[in-house]
């Protein structure tokens, strides 16, 4: 057996002493964007904070809930574990960066009108402080800044459990309006 398959946990000797495991379950994603293409945007995430929606699978891949939602802000909570560490043994950086992707898309999101998409266009991110699996449950808040017709700018602030900043995020996301443009 090499290192390799020891990390990789590919050894054939059955399962490695402090062996951890995770079972991740998610919905249809069609279910969803099924709903986005004919709700609002603030009725779909307060559908989803509120379990009428069923969350997209990216959020029951990290355990990410809506706390709040309003015109322009979103405020989501995640519990990290060991299964999001690096090899330093802090939750990697791209879960931050996805916390802070997810509720800038979704601060805009609150603001679009049912047909109405977005997409991320970049992302800047500030790591601030390390998080473990002992840091949480992590807030991540979302505000729109400024929005165009065809960009929208959003912030994200990730707490800690302890209300300690970790991360701070700008961001921008291109709106896509996929409804019939009148006739005339």
């Amino acid at each position: 057996m090499t290192a390799v398959d020891r990390v990789a946990g590919t050894a054939t000797d059955g399962v490695q002493e402090g062996s951890r495991s995770r079972v991740v379950t998610w919905h249809d994603p069609s279910v969803s964007s099924d709903a986005v293409a004919s709700t609002g945007g603030l009725e779909f995430l307060s559908g989803l904070r509120d379990g009428i929606h069923p969350p997209p699978p990216i959020a029951s891949l990290f355990g990410m809930r809506i706390r709040e939602v309003e015109v322009g802000r979103v405020v989501f909570e995640f519990d990290p574990d060991e299964s999001f560490y690096n090899p330093i043994g802090t939750v990697h950086g791209g879960v931050v960066c996805t916390l802070a992707d997810t509720v800038i898309g979704c601060a805009v999101h609150s603001t679009l009108g049912a047909g109405v998409g977005y997409t991320s266009i970049d992302l800047q991110v500030s790591f601030l402080a390390p998080l473990t699996s002992t840091s949480g449950p992590v807030v991540a808040t979302g505000r729109v800044v400024r929005s165009g017709r065809r960009v929208a700018f959003g912030r994200a602030e990730i707490v800690d459990g302890r209300d300690r900043l970790v991360a701070e995020a700008a961001g921008s996301c291109l709106i896509m309006d996929s409804r019939p443009t009148p006739a005339g």
